[in-house]
């Protein structure tokens, strides 16, 4: 069977690896990701539950289920996914982004398994996932169709697959990088290229390309009066997320 080739971007890669030490300082350069973690989380746990007929009542409410945080960077999913009862990978094409992660994981007595490794070398492992969390990772990636087209086959039949990235609008150039980079000065200066932002459509496209069927999809809004984030079924302009599912024939 022919290997898989890497949708791996170097450079991309080197841009989070040198703000690896960084993940878990809450006023550091992954600050918006904080910020918009709790609004993550309540999306994917709500999406599982749904998906899986859960109880996030219960006091491990995903125990027996395998879960995929691809591109886990520091582990600020990981660790949430893990205190839920799930079994969780955490993958990254950042070296330095996993010691980082599981140095956090031993502190917060957390059993995670942390790999540098890739989508597609894990497709090439047979590894099977009941959910895999690809949250702000398909914006950076070489081949967006080839990428997902590896989630896709990392995924059991009837799987779920959550999806965020940003949208491609004027909207989203003036808050995303201007305002994220240039102005808060959040992230580092290059952190995100316009032109490799993905429209609602152009993801959903994508997703059915890659075999998966796209079942919802929800904006995340940032509130400067509230300072906080929340969900929208509306407004998709900037950060939005997506759930597919991956079918069960």
């Amino acid at each position: 069977m022919q290997a898989h080739q890497s949708t791996v971007d170097p450079n991309e890669v080197a841009k989070f690896e040198a703000m690896a030490a960084e993940w878990w300082d809450t006023e550091g350069k992954f600050k918006p990701l904080h910020m918009l973690n709790p609004c993550r989380l309540d999306y994917i746990a709500n999406q599982i539950a749904g998906e899986f007929d859960r109880d996030l009542t219960e006091p491990e409410p995903f125990k027996g289920l395998r879960i995929l945080d691809i591109g886990c960077g520091g582990g600020l999913l990981s660790e949430p996914m893990a205190r839920l009862g799930a079994t969780v990978v955490g993958a990254d094409a950042a070296a330095g982004n996993i010691p980082v992660a599981q140095i956090h994981a031993d502190q917060s007595d957390l059993e995670i398994d942390y790999r540098h490794t890739t989508a597609e070398a894990m497709t090439e492992a047979g590894e099977q996932f009941d959910v895999v969390l690809n949250m702000e990772v398909v914006e950076h990636v070489a081949s967006p169709i080839s990428y997902l087209t590896a989630c896709h086959q990392l995924l059991k039949p009837g799987g779920l697959h959550i999806c965020s990235t940003i949208n491609r609008n004027p909207k989203s150039y003036v808050v995303a990088i201007i305002g994220a980079e240039h102005v808060m000065r959040w992230l580092p200066k290059g952190t995100h290229e316009w032109a490799k932002f993905i429209t609602p459509n152009e993801l959903f496209k994508l997703l059915e390309d890659s075999g998966m069927e796209p079942v919802d999809r929800k904006g995340f809004v940032f509130n400067p009066i509230l300072w906080s984030w929340s969900l929208s079924s509306r407004d998709l302009s900037v950060n939005y997320v997506t759930a597919s599912l991956k079918p069960k024939d």
